[in-house]
């Protein structure tokens, strides 16, 4: 399906490829190739397509073909009652993370902060099908490990914490606040970020989550990538602040386990990470491990 930009349809048959050759069958929603202005297609389209994966018992599992913009647009429309009779795993990152949530928000459905079927090479290459695949195929957990070379990685406060993973892109979740994001009370959260307008950006989405109470009793942060930031480190204009600065500034005084340097987000061999299933976060392990979403 293509809840938000349109793909491209050389890299969506690579995709089509990789999960036929795990065994799969695949179909391909009507509309997904579609395009209106930046979107894959009319809202009424989208929508549509989506329902009807929902509501087909043939359907065991919905892939995004890639993510972009435009997913927020018709997460209130969709039909979950269908998705609570017929649960199915739904995959998808970036603006997908608005379907993530609602998924969970009103069905308590887990689902699979993964990769694309617009699979591109090396960006996506063969460690993320395999993750992808023993997410989607397997109930072990999963498990990602801290990379001391990621731009968060120095983002730490010490603590273990246990709770259901909810979370995904910093972006959307900003958007969902105050319009279906589900209570992060005992939640672990985990985020992810790519440079739009810069730190001020990051600074107003975490700034306006804390206002609108909705980190109110979270227990634990997961920080993935926050990528594209490294053009301001140097620049006298930000005191000398990068990316680490201000999550430090914003995350660390919530009285929480912080673990960052989570190598998940918008970067090259992205893991895939149960959303919705419960989660322990350990700084000294340096570990996010997160039971199955499909168990």
């Amino acid at each position: 399906m293509s809840p938000a930009c349109p793909p491209d349809r050389d890299l969506v048959a690579r995709g089509v490829e990789l999960l036929t050759s795990w065994g799969l069958r695949v179909e391909l929603g009507e509309h997904v190739f579609d395009q209106w202005g930046y979107l894959a297609g009319r809202d009424e389209d989208r929508v549509a397509d989506l329902d009807a994966a929902f509501r087909d018992p043939g359907v065991r599992a919905v892939f995004a073909t890639r993510g972009g913009k435009g997913t927020y647009r018709i997460v209130d429309e969709l039909d979950y009652a269908a998705l609570r009779r017929d649960p199915k795993p739904l995959v998808g990152f970036s603006d997908i993370t608005h379907l993530l949530l609602a998924a969970w928000a009103r069905c308590r459905l887990a689902v699979l902060h993964g990769p694309f079927v617009n699979w591109y090479e090396p960006a996506t290459g063969p460690e993320s099908a395999r993750a992808l695949r023993r997410a989607l195929m397997t109930t072990e957990p999963v498990t990602v490990r801290r990379n001391p070379s990621e731009t968060t990685a120095p983002v730490t406060v010490e603590g273990t914490a246990t709770g259901i993973l909810l979370g995904g892109n910093l972006d959307a979740i900003r958007t969902e606040a105050g319009a279906g994001l589900p209570s992060l009370r005992g939640a672990i959260l985990f985020l992810e970020h790519q440079r739009g307008t810069g730190l001020g950006e990051v600074d107003r989405a975490l700034t306006q989550l804390i206002r609108s109470g909705a980190l109110d009793g979270v227990r634990g942060i997961a920080l993935g990538q926050f990528l594209g930031f490294e053009r301001d480190l140097g620049d006298p204009a930000l005191g000398g602040w990068g990316i680490a600065d201000v999550l430090r500034d914003r995350l660390c005084g919530l009285g929480v386990p912080v673990l960052g340097g989570l190598p998940a987000g918008h970067g090259d061999d992205p893991p895939t990470i149960p959303i919705g299933s419960e989660a322990t976060i350990d700084t000294y392990a340096g570990t996010l491990v997160v039971e199955p979403a499909v168990a």
